[in-house]
């Protein structure tokens, strides 16, 4: 399917048909827009690793409740990793995030290439009658869905070709577990081991064998509650942090909780697993929290949040653990793509590094680029290791004589870059790591989720090599020195187990080769390129220009070479950019934001003082070709309306 070029109002585009290699939730059946004909059908292109894509599944959960009889979600899962084209880690990912709406498996892209999807996450809405209303990129749309099911609801009501009814979901059979998906682990002073059950939304406290349940905390279903370990309630935890034991004995609790879809911080006291929040608000952040300030004389300085922890938004923290150097809580935000703060004694909240874009850029904290850090840990020299996922990477952020803080690269090359090759650190490959742990000799264990490994980066030689694989999906890894030898505990999240490995003599040295995520390159000519990103307010909304214009676009490339002019941040959705002959392709990388609030449409109309605002967002990488016939212009969809 092509956008089209004329105005809504003179062309309809029939929705393309859904192919792919099978499908799931659906009892064994397959699905085609004809068996949909009725129905209000959103189409979400999404993958696994992708957190954003993670926040969708959560917005539509409401919508999908309320409108059950009118409304199919189909979820078209589009793989960016290699790993992620196997369907039994597929069939894992939909258990695991508790999909319930049908998912059709598009290893190949035929369905996203069929909609000229360019982004993870876009949602494509088709009527009741097999006609597409609307394109949507990134996350916070579910407000506008809001408006835009009702409407189509009444308008087909009225033409007698709604058709109310079940859906075609198929619930899988439950299977019951100890574990299911365990996150991340932490041995406690009395030998146990705590463990995040994020597939159960609570916390296992796990004896020195990794098999006896000691406790649990947190009631296993899905919530957000504050109490005694019998009645708190969890939503996915993930990073577990212990704090030291004065000021642990100063504050009240012992464990600081990544709580990752409730998007708050959470304690834990040990001595009766009584669960209190620490910091967020449970609205998810979007907009970056800006970056952090560094001195003239380079030394870091956190960009202050907050002192009030509780009204501050964050977003997907994933894991925690605590810093010596800093004297605070550190959190990889991955839903922001940036390191965060949080100080237990004041509850002050703080940017520690990056600036919210997401890619690999190096340099000091306010300038440097993540792209979603899932898992964080300190070694004996204070210095901060980062499994910075989505660039397949292992970060540091390093503290110089003086004080200055700067990030590094020891693996990884950027957001599509990804493999399972050993050697030299700097054409070493990783796919998706989650988790990261210091080693006896000062080298950095991995968890090379994707790769099914444990790898090892020795900072003194700058190599990698392979101390485990045939693993299923390992989220975290964490070095044992309980016994007379040190043995490594791997979380095999697929396999719901922890499991104890030796660290071995001699690694292995793996050379699988490295690969780029392959999408479609656009074919665009040198010189100027007219960019636009279209975005329409949902009915009910207007844009919020009480401050000036309310949209901002933000552009770069990799090379930086690709782009002549245009890049940087400004207001407006629409631009020109001037692209080098000289580099014959590359990837365009873009940020658009809206902001509109609830309040009246027409022209004029004042927005109420006290009104709802809702912040629309997508990052898109766009792979593109030079070329003599391609194309003067790009057009991009925010918020498309074809309605």
């Amino acid at each position: 399917m092509e956008s089209p070029t004329q105005t809504a109002s003179t062309v309809r585009v029939r929705a393309s048909e859904l192919q792919g290699r099978g499908w799931l939730n659906t009892g064994g059946a397959e699905l085609n827009l004809e068996k949909l004909r009725g129905k209000i059908v959103i189409l979400d292109f999404w993958t696994f690793c992708c957190i954003n894509c993670l926040h969708v599944l959560d917005e539509l959960r409401p919508l999908e409740e309320e409108y059950a009889d009118v409304l199919v979600t189909v979820g078209v899962h589009s793989p960016k990793f290699e790993h992620e084209a196997d369907p039994v880690a597929l069939a894992a990912a939909v258990e695991r995030y508790e999909i319930t709406h049908p998912v059709l498996d598009d290893p190949e892209l035929v369905t996203w290439q069929a909609y000229s999807a360019r982004a993870w996450p876009t949602l494509v809405v088709v009527d009741p009658e097999g006609y597409i209303v609307a394109h949507l990129s990134g996350e916070g749309h579910a407000a506008g869905l809001a408006s835009l099911i009702p409407e189509l609801i009444a308008e087909h009501e009225a033409k007698g070709t709604l058709h109310r009814g079940d859906g075609p979901y198929v619930a899988p059979d439950p299977v019951a577990r100890d574990l299911r998906f365990p996150g991340k682990v932490l041995p406690l002073p009395g030998g146990t081991f705590l463990v995040s059950d994020t597939g159960h939304h609570r916390l296992v406290e796990m004896a020195a064998d990794l098999a006896t349940v000691v406790r649990t905390i947190g009631a296993g279903t899905r919530g957000f509650a504050d109490g005694t370990a019998a009645d708190a309630a969890f939503n996915e935890p993930q990073g577990l942090a212990l704090l030291p034991g004065e000021l642990a004995a100063q504050v009240g609790y012992d464990v600081v909780v990544a709580d990752s879809v409730n998007h708050r911080l959470r304690g834990v006291a040990l001595a009766d697993g009584t669960v209190r929040t620490l910091a967020g608000n449970g609205v998810q952040r979007l907009l970056d929290a800006g970056p952090a300030r560094v001195r003239d004389d380079g030394a870091a300085t956190s960009s202050l949040l907050g002192t009030a922890p509780l009204q501050v938004a964050l977003s997907s923290p994933w894991d925690v653990a605590y810093s010596h150097v800093l004297k605070t809580v550190v959190v990889a935000m991955a839903g922001v793509h940036q390191i965060f703060g949080f100080d237990p004694l004041t509850g002050a909240v703080s940017v520690v590094a990056g600036n919210g874009l997401e890619g690999l850029l190096d340099g000091a904290p306010g300038q440097a680029w993540f792209a979603q850090p899932s898992g964080i840990t300190e070694d004996a020299k204070g210095n901060l290791w980062v499994a910075d996922s989505e660039t397949s990477a292992l970060r540091v952020l390093t503290f110089g004589e003086s004080g200055s803080l700067s990030v590094e690269t020891a693996i990884g090359e950027g957001l599509f870059d990804f493999g399972f090759r050993d050697g030299d650190a700097s054409a070493a490959r990783l796919q998706h790591p989650l988790g990261v742990a210091v080693l006896p000799d000062g080298s950095v264990a991995v968890a090379d989720t994707y790769n099914g490994a444990v790898r090892r980066y020795d900072p003194v030689t700058r190599t990698v090599s392979t101390l485990a694989r045939g693993l299923a999906e390992p989220s975290d890894v964490l070095l044992d020195e309980s016994g007379d030898v040190p043995l490594l505990i791997v979380v095999e999240a697929n396999r719901h187990q922890l499991i104890r490995l030796p660290l071995p003599k001699n690694a292995l040295q793996v050379d699988e080769g490295a690969a780029q995520t392959q999408r479609p390159k656009t074919p665009v000519a040198a010189g100027d390129l007219a960019l636009t990103i279209r975005f329409a307010a949902p009915t009910g909304q207007k844009l919020d220009d009480r401050w000036g214009d309310p949209t901002q676009l933000k552009v770069s490339a990799t090379p930086p070479e690709l782009l002549v002019a245009g890049g940087g941040t400004s207001v407006g959705l629409s631009r020109t950019l001037s692209l080098s002959p000289d580099v014959p392709e590359g990837v365009l990388h873009l940020t658009a934001r809206a902001a509109a609030c609830d309040g009246p449409a027409e022209a004029g109309g004042e927005i109420p003082d006290h009104a709802a605002c809702h912040l629309y967002q997508q990052d898109w990488g766009i792979p593109v070709v030079l070329a003599a016939d391609g194309a003067a212009q790009l057009t991009l969809e925010l918020r498309g309306m074809d309605f």
